[in-house]
């Protein structure tokens, strides 16, 4: 038995007046998820415990089957896990974000953020604007590590968690009461936009009609995290399929199978195929019992404000992962339970994450059901079924 849970992050949402009333999960061309939701359960899951912030990093430990109020020591740490640091128990570690704030000639607190991810830009371009504010601000202290894309990592030696704000949360916002109380930091910010702001990258973007990476924004800061090994907790050897180092850092800490796929970016116009048949690979040739392929585009389109893109990566997941995998291992013979849902909401409409509850879909190849439900935030909440404890939702899947 092979158990697979396809995750598109943000993927849940509120009624949109343009698409109907209906949220783009439902609004969404989705010929896969409609054939399996008539064969499946669906229900409702609570993957933010109460007084938790609604991140990535919460919601994807509930559904691994990790409860954040015992697991949870902060988002950047997982990162960290992820890229290689080597975390010491005194160290703290932040996210170091490129965004692109405004450039008009003002105070910098009066600025705004503009794009929390810099127009999507290139892991080889923001590893060499990175650099830049590397010579610059690095010290014994403070110590800066590339990542991926935009989301990169700050380790403050001796440090303290102190309560910062994410990006995504600030956009369109005059930045001045979302700085950090923290001199240093405050003043590393600061100083990282005028460093950025006329490098030739970002020159030559703007000549493109392209977002300007041209400031670091820290949050999201932990301390080194311990997770129980995934497959000691769960008797599954686990295997993670994800572009997002949040992802790939849990995984690390949990012990599981790290996928690299080339061209996996987080972005709308990932390497599905790759990710797809990584998944694959996993199950059908290395000896894995269990794939988490996690799908970034739908939160970030969410967090874009675009809901056209939302339901054309919603329904990129369905074409490109969910048609392919399910293909692929019906044409094998494998059994297999699978479970689709997100791991939090990210309207378009606010542009972040909220606490609401998420819909789920669980297909088990051997025991097909039969429902009258279409997977939708609506019909999910509906039909009764209800998970109050998101990191129990994984014993589920794996129930026989």
């Amino acid at each position: 038995m092979k158990y697979i849970i396809v995750l598109g992050d943000g993927m849940a949402d509120e009624p949109i007046e343009s698409l109907g009333n209906k949220t783009p999960l439902a609004y969404a061309n989705t010929p896969v998820m409609d054939r399996l939701s008539k064969k499946s359960e669906i229900g409702m899951v609570h993957t933010i415990p109460e007084g938790m912030s609604p991140g990535s990093d919460t919601a994807n430990l509930s559904v691994l089957g990790y409860d954040p109020k015992i697991y949870y020591s902060g988002r950047s740490p997982l990162e960290a896990l992820s890229i290689g640091v080597p975390m010491k128990d005194t160290d703290i570690a932040l996210r170091c974000n490129i965004v692109t704030i405004s450039e008009e000639d003002i105070p910098f607190e009066e600025r705004t953020i503009i794009d929390h991810s810099s127009g999507e830009i290139s892991t080889e371009d923001c590893a060499v604007l990175l650099e830049a504010i590397r010579k610059e601000l690095e010290t014994d202290f403070y110590k800066f590590y590339v990542g991926t894309s935009y989301r990169h990592c700050l380790i403050w030696d001796k440090g303290e968690v102190v309560e910062l704000t994410p990006p995504h949360d600030v956009l369109t916002q005059a930045i001045g009461k979302y700085l950090p109380e923290d001199a240093v930091l405050r003043e590393m910010m600061e100083k990282s936009y005028h460093i950025l702001v006329n490098h030739p990258i970002n020159i030559e973007r703007k000549k493109k009609g392209l977002n300007p990476a041209n400031c670091c924004w820290f949050w999201g800061a932990g301390t080194k995290p311990m997770l129980d090994s995934f497959e000691e907790k769960t008797g599954k050897k686990g295997m993670m399929v994800s572009a997002v180092d949040l992802l790939k850092g849990i995984a690390v800490g949990a012990g599981m199978g790290v996928s690299i796929v080339e061209g996996a970016n987080g972005g709308l116009h990932t390497n599905y195929e790759g990710k797809t048949q990584a998944a694959l690979k996993a199950v059908l040739e290395d000896g894995y019992d269990f794939v988490y392929i996690h799908i970034e585009a739908p939160d970030e389109m969410g967090h874009q404000g675009s809901t056209e893109r939302k339901v054309t990566a919603i329904e990129y997941l369905d074409q490109k992962v969910l048609k392919p995998l399910t293909h692929k291992l019906d044409e094998e013979g494998t059994e297999y339970r699978l479970m689709v849902l997100p791991d939090h909401p990210t309207p378009v409409r606010i542009r972040t994450h909220t606490s609401d509850s998420v819909p789920y879909l669980l297909y088990d190849s051997r025991r097909p059901c039969s429902s009258n439900w279409n997977y939708n935030e609506a019909e999910a909440k509906a039909g009764g079924i209800y998970i109050s404890k998101g990191h129990e939702l994984i014993n589920h899947l794996f129930e026989q």
